[in-house]
This record gives structure tokens, sequence and C-alpha cells, in this order.
């Protein structure tokens, strides 16, 4: 029966309380988690209705401006769920949870990420802004321990000393990051979704994840960009 399927469940309920007190999960723990669920309320439970078992809760949410959505990992490529807030940009709904002059730290963070050409923003170029904030300046200690805490909430993700946008940031700022940097920010060629660690085209500036490359390459016998056709220089991961 269709109808019983559309209705939200003490299973559906489990499942996005859980979800959202971890703000992104990999999609193998959801799958896993959706099995708990359902056999938890001793809900029906089918193994490959995940994506309908959502659709469930996305339209409960509609009206509360919320949206669990689907992501891919820069680092691996691995699908990911998060819940997302439609209704104010990450940015506001970040200003309830930290300081302006925190805010302004993680605005000019992710300026040095998105202009710069990997994706990547060291530890120094980031405490080197520290004491140049317009709010007020900022002591190095107290920067490190502000990063710290961004990459504890999954704002950002940290691999040694440098710095890159969290998975769960990405899911929920798309729409906001490539309004607000149209020139800048790149949307991978392969995927087509938003792509912060990437690989650029030299000859015509393309970008592209680099699970995408991987996966694009791998049929290729001599890697060529898919928009001109010219050799692809960089690395292949």
């Amino acid at each position: 029966n269709t109808a019983m399927g559309a209705q939200m469940t003490d299973a559906h309920r489990r499942f996005l309380q859980i979800l959202m007190s971890k703000g992104i999960i990999e999609a193998s723990e959801a799958r896993k988690l959706h099995r708990h669920c359902c056999e938890t309320d001793k809900v029906y439970y089918a193994h490959d209705k995940l994506d309908d078992f959502i659709g469930t809760i996305n339209r409960y949410l509609q009206p509360l401006f919320m949206q669990i959505r689907k992501g891919m990992s820069e680092e691996d490529g691995r699908a990911h769920y998060a819940v997302v807030n439609l209704a104010e940009t990450e940015v506001t709904k970040m200003a309830s949870d930290y300081t302006e002059i925190e805010l302004e730290l993680f605005r000019k963070t992710m300026d040095l990420i998105i202009l710069s050409e990997n994706g990547f923003a060291s530890s120094t170029d980031i405490l080197n802004l520290a004491d140049k904030l317009k709010t007020k300046k900022m002591k190095k200690k107290e920067a490190e321990q502000v990063l710290k805490v961004f990459v504890e909430d999954k704002w950002l993700s940290e691999k040694n000393g440098e710095y890159t946008l969290h998975t769960r940031c990405i899911i929920e700022m798309e729409q906001y990051i490539l309004s607000n940097y149209q020139d800048v920010a790149r949307k991978c060629n392969i995927c087509h979704s938003l792509a912060i660690q990437s690989q650029v085209c030299e000859s015509c500036g393309i970008g592209m994840h680099l699970p995408c490359v991987r996966k694009y390459f791998k049929a290729q016998t001599e890697p060529r960009c898919p928009q001109c056709n010219e050799f692809w220089s960089c690395d292949i991961p």
C-alpha cells in the first residue's frame, strides 16, 4: 500500500532525530540507520527504499523549510546525507552559534579556500588574517581555538595544517557559495555540483572533483580535458 509508505512514522522521526544530532552521515551509515529505525519501531523495512523513506521525511520537513540532502565527499566521492536549513543561508544559521568576530574569521577563511587553486587554505594564511579582522583583532591562539571549533562543528575539515570546507558545509552552502562567489566558484565538469577541492585544466580552466577525475580518466588511454581535449597536466589521483 503506497499511501502507508508516504506516512511519517516513529521510524522516520527516529531517523530524522539521529541525523539531526549528527549533522551528516555517510550513505552506508544511513542505510544501517534506516534498517535500525524500521526494526526498532516495527515499521515495514525494504532495504532498497532508503530514498523513498527520506522522501517521506522531506515532505514532512517542507513546511518547516528544511530538507535532507544528498551530497558527495570531495575526498573519496562517497555519498553523504545532511539536514539542510532552507529558510536561512548558513551564514545566518551560523550567526546564532558564533560571535560576529568568529563569523568574520569563517567568512575570510572561506574566501581563501574558494579563491585557492586546490581548495585548501593553510593555517598560516588563516592566522595572518586574524589580526586584520574588521570586528576586532583576534590573537593567534584565539584564532586557532576558533578554527578547532569550526572543525568540530563540521564547517571546516583539516589535514596537515591545511583547511578546506567540510562535506556538510558544502551540501549546506552550495547555493550560497554559487551565488556569492559567482566569478570564482567552480562547478565540476563531470557531476555539475560545486567543486572546492578540484583539479583545473591549464588550457581552458574547467574544474573537476578529484574522485570525478579518477573515475573519468580510468577509461581513457591518455588523459585529455573533457572540454577542450588538451592533455590533462595534473597528476591523476
